[in-house]
C-alpha cells in the first residue's frame, strides 16, 4: 500500500479495513486546498490608477487519477489579487499580467460575503478550504530579469524606467546633491538657484571692469 500515490483508487484500495478506511480518509483530505501555483489568464486591471481588481488563473499541478492519467484544471474566476495598498489611500499599483505565475491560497471559509460587503460578515456557505475561496498574492515565477523595476542594493536604490518616470506632488522636496549624467533638464517656467533663490530666467548681471567678465547674478 505504501507505493501507492496517498486518495488515489487502486487494486489494493479494497483489501482489508484498513486500506477502505485510508483510502476514504485521504479522500477527505484531498478536497481541502491549501495553496498551490497557478498561471493569469487575464486581469481586470493593467497598471492604471483604479480600484484593485480580479485575476483568472488555472492551477498549474494537473490531477491524476489512479492509472497516472492527468487532467489540466479548469480556470478559476474572478479571484481577489494582492494589492500593497491602505485604506488610507496609499498604494503600489502592480497589477498582474497574463502569463505570470504565482501562489494562490485558499481561505479555510467561505470568504464571498466579506468580498462583496467589505465587511465583517458570517461564512456565506458551509463549504472550507475550497477553489472557490482563492485569493492570489503572486511571487511569481519568472526566469527574465525585469525591465523597469525599483532596485534596493547595498549601493543604494535605483528606480529604471525605459520609458518615463512621472512624480507628481504640490511640493517635491530634494535633498542632497542633483546629478545630471545624461539629457536634458527642462522647467516650463523658472529655476531659483542659491539661498537669494534666483532666477535661472531673468537674473541680471552688472557690468564688470574691462576686462573682468561681468558681475554674478543680482539677487
Amino acid at each position: 500500500m505504501s507505493n501507492i500515490p496517498p486518495g488515489l483508487f487502486s487494486p489494493f484500495t479494497t483489501y482489508g479495513r484498513y486500506n477502505q478506511l485510508h483510502f476514504l480518509i485521504e479522500q477527505l483530505i484531498l478536497k481541502i486546498q491549501t495553496a498551490t501555483l497557478v498561471r493569469v489568464i487575464s486581469c481586470t486591471n493593467s497598471g492604471g490608477l483604479s480600484p484593485i481588481g480580479t485575476v483568472n488563473v488555472q492551477p498549474q499541478v494537473n490531477q491524476v487519477d489512479g492509472a497516472g492519467n492527468s487532467t489540466p484544471h479548469t480556470i478559476i474566476s474572478n479571484v481577489p489579487y494582492l494589492r500593497i495598498q491602505s485604506a488610507a489611500g496609499n498604494g503600489i499599483i502592480l497589477d498582474p499580467a497574463p502569463g505570470d505565475i504565482g501562489f494562490c491560497l485558499f481561505a479555510s471559509r467561505d470568504i464571498s460575503k466579506v468580498i462583496s460587503t467589505q465587511a465583517q460578515a458570517n461564512p456565506g456557505s458551509d463549504r472550507y478550504y475550497s477553489f472557490s475561496d482563492a485569493m492570489y498574492i503572486g511571487l511569481g515565477l519568472s526566469q527574465s530579469a525585469p525591465s523597469q523595476y525599483i532596485q534596493f542594493s547595498p549601493e543604494g536604490i535605483n528606480i529604471v524606467s525605459p520609458i518615463a518616470i512621472t512624480i507628481q506632488a504640490p511640493l517635491i522636496n530634494l535633498m542632497g546633491v542633483v546629478v545630471r549624467t545624461n539629457g536634458t533638464i527642462v522647467a516650463e517656467t523658472d529655476v531659483l538657484a542659491g539661498p537669494d533663490s534666483i532666477s535661472l530666467a531673468t537674473h541680471i548681471h552688472d557690468f564688470g571692469t574691462p576686462p573682468e567678465p561681468t558681475t554674478p547674478p543680482i539677487p
